[in-house]
């Protein structure tokens, strides 16, 4: 398959399998690794040219041959490259025809060839791959042609959508692979345990892949490279939600938000508090207050255990809890102005001006996907037929069941391209009521009207309850209109089997 025809094939397969949003997401982070595997791969040919310059004069002295080994492996989209290393085998037929795969104590190693496996030093030439835009520091390892060739297509299609790398999570947790590979059926043993598990790995960071996870990454092979740190067992999850995730992603993240949260918060209150009374902070005291308050919220939020809360989907209780949050730092700030900080001094009620403020900005922030998914569905039903920016979607049913695709619906990854218009139910009592924002619109005689009045692109067909006679009638009715239908699994009725069988069985 030509370059061009089989990258379009792979950015195809990846369009279908993301929403387009993750998409130009991961289009971004790609642009910023290869800026960073420029940098970092220039600095360590420049900075290791002497290492280059000690191993290639070593290797001349231990055995005749080139100095670099160049290896045929499948790159990303498909395409074939040149691997480089530093040649650690003997220049003859028997390296060259034996198998792909180095098991312990190959008789093809020459023994300055062992130190440099055992040290990691062969892959320094990848640099090179590195440099060329052929391979990247971190990524999928790539895999000798001939094995990669009957990799399932799917998962082919995943691992070599991004480019391969020095190193990566498989390559952390099987560092010590020749010395797991022995005896004269090693290569059995290779393609039926070893390397399905690598394509696990390898399939695992494609779909987590990131700054932060490729800093995991480079700093776990670090860590395995110290002579007394090798034979450490490294957990997996270290490698795809490390300490470089953990803290940039949950804690450094969202203080320089709360941050930027509370400086606002701070100057809007001293500008609403000026328009009745003058005070005079200086932006030396601005600066350090809006800090201050940030670090301490942000570390009552991580005693608190919200910073591992995921707010695209939190219970609203933890409003409660921010306000805690907010309430506990503005007590410790009114004691700290009032009996040490005199000058300036703030009056009580500007502190507590200046806490309702960062409040509201400290849940506007968190909340803002629902916010904004609620704003939307309202933009929907104001503008109908006008509005083209979502995909329309009407709800059948205002139950259980109905709830939940609302529920659903809002925190899936395609929140942002769909509409909920809103929902259609026969239950009288239930019209004009709200269900996590979305209104009961009418019943169910009213869906033509409606799915013409808001030109409704989808039906959500959500009904648990009633007759087999008005499911009928009902499915009719959509099937009448233009919209597609989808009908979702009663997974309220499978839960509730499930519950009395567990019942059942805890009671005999």
């Amino acid at each position: 398959m030509p370059e061009t025809s089989a990258q379009q094939s792979f950015e195809n397969i990846e369009e279908a399998q993301n929403p387009p949003t993750a998409v130009r997401k991961r289009s971004f982070i790609s642009v910023l690794k290869r800026l960073g595997d420029i940098l970092v791969s220039s600095l360590v040919l420049i900075l290791f040219s002497p290492v280059f310059l000690y191993v290639a004069i070593r290797i001349k002295h231990d055995s005749p041959g080139p100095v670099f080994f160049k290896g045929d492996r499948m790159g990303r989209y498909g395409k074939p490259f040149k691997i480089l290393k530093f040649r650690t085998m003997y220049e003859d037929d028997h390296s060259y025809n034996g198998a792909p795969v180095t098991a312990k104590d190959d008789d093809r190693i020459t023994p300055f060839g062992k130190y440099l496996r055992d040290t990691k030093l062969n892959e320094l030439p990848q640099f090179l791959n590195v440099l060329r835009g052929e391979m990247g520091i971190v990524g999928p390892r790539p895999e000798d042609i001939k094995i990669a060739q009957d990799w399932p297509e799917e998962v082919k299609a995943e691992v070599l959508s991004i480019r391969p790398g020095i190193t990566s999570p498989a390559s952390v947790i099987y560092r010590d692979e020749e010395k797991l590979l022995q005896g004269s059926g090693f290569m059995d043993d290779y393609l039926k345990t070893i390397l399905p598990d690598k394509l696990r790995l390898d399939q695992l960071y494609v779909r987590n892949s990131g700054i932060f996870t490729d800093l995991d990454v480079i700093a776990m092979t670090t860590v395995t490279l110290l002579p007394r740190l090798r034979r450490t067992t490294v957990d997996q999850r270290w490698l795809f939600g490390g300490p470089f995730y953990l803290f940039f992603k949950r804690n450094f993240s969202w203080f320089l938000i709360d941050m930027f949260v509370t400086a606002f918060a701070v100057g809007i209150s001293g500008v609403v508090w000026r328009l009745s009374a003058i005070i005079n902070l200086g932006w030396q005291n601005y600066l350090f207050m809006s800090v201050a308050i940030a670090v301490f919220v942000s570390l009552i939020n991580l005693v608190m255990g919200l910073n591992h809360v995921n707010w695209r989907s939190a219970n609203p209780i933890h409003v409660v809890d921010l306000a805690v949050s907010v309430s506990i730092t503005m007590v410790v700030l009114y004691g700290i102005t009032r009996f040490w900080l005199t000058d300036p001094w703030l009056p009580f009620s500007l502190i507590w001006l200046i806490g309702i403020t960062m409040l509201i900005g400290l849940v506007f922030v968190r909340y803002r996907d629902r916010l904004f998914t609620g704003l939307a569905n309202r933009w929907l039903l104001l503008r109908g037929p006008k509005s083209n920016f979502a995909e329309r979607i009407l709800v059948v049913g205002a139950g259980s069941l109905a709830e939940m695709t609302v529920w659903l619906l809002q925190r899936s990854a395609y929140s942002s391209i769909f509409g909920i218009i809103g929902m259609v139910d026969d239950d009288a009592r239930k019209r004009n009521m709200e269900s996590y924002g979305v209104r009961v619109l009418g019943t169910t005689e009213d869906i033509p009207a409606l799915v013409e009045k808001y030109q409704i692109g989808l039906i959500f067909f959500a009904i648990t309850n009633g007759s087999e006679r008005d499911r009928n009638r009902i499915t009719k009715l959509c099937e009448a209109t233009d919209a597609k239908i989808v009908v979702i699994p009663d997974l309220v009725k499978v839960l509730e089997r499930s519950i009395k069988k567990i019942t059942t069985q805890e009671s005999s």
